[in-house]
């Protein structure tokens, strides 16, 4: 159960914007993947939220692009989730090109936890809180 997961991703021709480097809403795509896919190898997979009728939906969002991704290159979203409160979660990321470690950007989500049926705020349930082991925001990496 990976505490700090990575996704790796090659930017594609769609992704790139008109000044030639890639759009910073493929940030926000790369970022909701790489968090589905850290869920799913903790254990939650898409499946497994349907069946108790809950799910994540974003409440904020915070990004620091620092350098660009352009065509072709292959970044690392990196990501962990730093604290869960009782209806929500924040999640870190790092977002990294792979052929340099080049920290591209920095971002968190702050996730809100929903029953699926009413679309309101539900408490996260033990056993989800307990598949994640939190790493700080002091202890990035």
């Amino acid at each position: 159960m990976p505490a700090i997961f990575d996704y790796s991703h090659t930017v594609t021709e769609e992704e790139i914007d008109g000044l030639g480097h890639a759009n910073n809403l493929a940030y926000l795509k790369w970022m909701q993947t790489a968090a589905i896919a850290h869920s799913a190898a903790q254990g939650w997979p898409t499946e497994r939220y349907r069946d108790i009728g809950a799910g994540w939906v974003v409440r904020s969002h915070s990004i620091e692009y620092l350098l660009p991704a352009y065509c072709n290159d292959l970044i690392t979203v990196r990501t962990w989730v730093s604290d869960f409160k009782k209806i929500q979660s924040l999640r870190q990321y790092r977002v990294l090109r792979a052929t340099d470690d080049a920290v591209l950007a920095v971002a968190e989500t702050n996730w809100v936890f929903i029953s699926r049926e009413h679309h309101v705020p539900r408490r996260v349930p033990v056993e989800l809180r307990d598949s994640f082991e939190l790493v700080p925001a002091s202890a990035e990496p």
